[in-house]
């Protein structure tokens, strides 16, 4: 020490650490309030940073009361720069952990509140907070004294050796980047790959893709995978779209009645079931002859791509009701079956009501 610690310096000491201490209470009951506030606004990206800040200001208090009362203590300078340099480290670090949560959590922010953005992917949540954390570790380092260019020009020799070793990985956090970035599937989307798993996209992290199938179980693709194969995306360009139902009545009905009768049970069904475009025209298309039928094409309008089993589910019932109650028939294909003694006849398909077995006997045969 320079002199002996007399009884003002500890009063000193005492009333700066304990204003320091006031001031972070005070501060936090304040932030407090203000969080209160924030909730009630429409943009979350308050919320992210006063919650930050109640974290950031008390700390900051402590520290300054802390820093405060070391230095009305009569401490000697290599103490002195020690307790400094832990103090401005501890800030650096409470000032890291807050930034990166801000950042992280106003790109969130702001990425959920724009259609067509990734709102719920954290690739970009999770690069962003690692890169600030990074920062801040970089100059808590340069605060200390320690000099940060020769570990730079290791990182990045040891980034190459790092890269060689994880090819696999890094292919696919820049193909989750790139499918990110180029709109092509979104958090929220139903896609369909061309190996068969479909299902809505529930996150795109750093390394995979989660898609939820419709039983409810999770789907996990590699992000090189995804960018490799042919895809179905049902959301977009947009998320409502139209189906198309195969429906076929007998030879001798009235197509006019046919056509007016099954408009009514479309617009029915637009307007009666949920996930339904009550706005969707109802349209009707006859297009073959077939064997034992007229066949055509419904077009139905459904929300979104999970909506259509719905639909196609009460289409069916109440087309089918109604059909019957008009007297008009849905045919089933009949066949005739001919039985010839030692020989085998490939069936015959014909039109009719029923399928009648005949028999016929081989002809003799002659020396």
């Amino acid at each position: 020490m320079n002199r002996t610690l007399t009884l003002d310096d500890g009063v000193l000491a005492g009333i700066a650490l304990a204003t320091g201490l006031l001031t972070a209470f005070l501060s936090r009951t304040l932030l407090r309030w203000l969080a209160k506030h924030a909730k009630r606004t429409k943009w979350s990206g308050d919320d992210v940073v006063v919650d930050a800040l109640r974290t950031v200001v008390p700390w900051a208090a402590i520290a300054g009361g802390a820093a405060a009362a070391a230095a009305v203590l009569p401490l000697t300078k290599a103490v002195q720069h020690t307790v400094n340099q832990s103090l401005t480290v501890l800030l650096i670090f409470v000032v890291t952990v807050s930034a990166a949560r801000v950042v992280a959590g106003l790109m969130q922010s702001v990425t959920s509140s724009r259609p067509g953005v990734a709102g719920s992917a954290t690739i970009f949540v999770n690069i962003t907070r690692v890169l600030v954390l990074a920062i801040g570790f970089l100059v808590a380092l340069q605060s200390l004294g320690i000099s940060i260019a020769p570990m730079l020009t290791a990182l990045g020799v040891g980034g190459l050796a790092v890269a060689l070793a994880l090819q696999d990985t890094l292919a696919n956090l820049f193909a989750g980047i790139h499918i990110l970035a180029s709109k092509t599937v979104q958090p929220g989307d139903y896609i369909k790959l061309s190996s068969g798993e479909e299902g809505y996209v529930e996150d795109i992290n750093w390394r995979q893709t989660t898609v939820r199938a419709l039983s409810n179980n999770l789907v996990v693709i590699p992000n090189g995978q995804l960018a490799k194969t042919n895809m179905t995306n049902y959301m977009r360009p947009e998320q409502q779209l139209t189906i198309l139902v195969q429906v076929g009545v007998a030879y001798d009905s009235d197509l006019e009645q046919v056509e007016q009768v099954t408009l009514e049970v479309v617009e029915e069904v637009m307007k009666g079931v949920e996930g339904a475009l009550p706005d969707h025209e109802p349209a009707i298309r006859f297009h073959t002859f077939g064997d034992s039928r007229i066949g055509f094409t419904v077009i139905l309008g459904v929300g979104e791509f999970s909506d259509q089993y719905r639909i196609k589910h009460e289409f069916v019932k109440r087309l089918h009701r109604r059909y019957r109650a008009e007297g008009i028939r849905i045919p089933a294909p009949t066949r005739t079956v001919a039985l010839q003694q030692g020989a085998v006849v490939i069936p015959q398909q014909r039109t009719g009501d029923a399928a009648a077995v005949q028999g016929e006997a081989s002809p003799a045969l002659h020396d």
